[in-house]
């Protein structure tokens, strides 16, 4: 056997050897549990991995903050509601990698938290070869100030934002601190936030009877990012309250849109 035929039979094997002991694609999507540390504290957060055959090689992700009933240290609750019910219906075709990171009781998402959450994404890119030019933010509630904090922090970061029934400044009736730090001393909060991240598509949700946070909070965001040129959309869902999340994220239009932006 000459040298060159001894050479392709090695490879031939190496080949057939990897392959055989190369992990089984996963059928369905999955939940996973990750830690991190930041600032010296130990966070838990959890990680939807989309299954093989509906992420591809190089998911969508997306980082989904939740509202104030789920804060604590669990590392649970934050997957019961908003999102987290939507990827249980949908484990084998939801095609993004979907970080969940959980703030600590009477937190908000802002200074340490928002660091911890834009940490706990950065590793999950890494680790689950998530797209980087393909983020998208959300959250609802308490999440979607959020979804204006971290944006405004780290406006290069994401393709596109989803603020579900969320806010710039301090609702009427709201007794916990629920303002975004970033813009709120601003002469007009909201169109220092949309000049901000005018360059961010959006798209609104809210619920047109909400009385938690009120439908106002969203409707002045929409009108100020339309007033700078910005791409925004903006929904209003008639005869429903706060909890807009569960019809928002069943909206099938949301995820062809979503999944649509890539980072400018």
């Amino acid at each position: 056997m000459s040298n060159v035929s001894r050479l392709i039979v090695l490879l031939l094997v190496a080949l057939t050897s990897a392959c055989a002991h190369r992990p089984a694609r996963d059928a369905s999507g999955r939940f996973v549990e990750r830690e991190l540390q930041v600032e010296g504290a130990t966070h838990r957060y959890q990680v939807f991995v989309p299954s093989a055959q509906a992420g591809g090689r190089h998911p969508p992700v997306i980082l989904f903050l939740h509202g104030s009933g789920e804060r604590g240290s669990d590392n649970q609750i934050q997957t019961e509601v908003g999102l987290g019910p939507y990827l249980r219906k949908h484990l084998s075709d939801f095609p993004a990698i979907v970080v969940m990171p959980q703030s600590p009781e009477g937190q908000s998402w802002d200074g340490a938290n928002a660091r911890m959450a834009l940490a706990a994404l950065d590793a999950s890119v890494r680790e689950f070869d998530g797209d980087q030019d393909r983020i998208v933010l959300t959250g609802l509630s308490r999440g979607g100030y959020g979804v204006y904090e971290l944006a405004l922090m780290e406006p290069l970061h994401f393709a596109a934002l989803v603020p579900v029934c969320g806010g710039i400044t301090q609702p009427p009736g709201v007794p916990e601190r629920l303002q975004v730090e970033g813009v709120v001393q601003a002469p007009d909060p909201f169109a220092a936030a949309a000049q901000r991240l005018q360059h961010l598509p959006m798209w609104l949700f809210h619920g047109a009877n909400d009385d938690a946070v009120t439908p106002d909070q969203s409707r002045h965001m929409a009108e100020a990012l339309r007033r700078v040129g910005a791409d925004v959309r903006y929904s209003e869902l008639a005869g429903v309250g706060h909890d807009v999340w569960d019809p928002t994220y069943a909206t099938p239009e949301l995820w062809t849109w979503v999944f649509a932006q890539r980072r400018r």
